[in-house]
């Protein structure tokens, strides 16, 4: 099922914007605006804490102590 929703007194400036945006994907403003309301309302979307958890969660482990690391390299010489 789908419904149709209106969007009154949407200033010209906006407008302007959602039409270069529109144009820049190759979509007609129905399209942009389909797009950004699906982007908007994804599920799954991350907050930037969020974002930040997962990547420390999946980054490479770093060691603690670098002076460790120094050293070895600078006596392996």
């Amino acid at each position: 099922m789908t419904l149709t929703l209106s969007i009154k007194k949407v200033p010209e400036r906006v407008v302007k914007r959602l039409k270069r945006r529109a144009a820049i994907h190759k979509r007609s403003l129905q399209g942009e605006l389909m797009a950004v309301l699906e982007e908007a309302t994804s599920p799954g979307r991350l907050t930037v804490e969020e974002l930040w958890q997962e990547a420390r969660r999946l980054g490479p482990p770093t060691p603690g102590d670098s002076t460790k690391m120094i050293r070895e390299d600078r006596d392996a010489r």
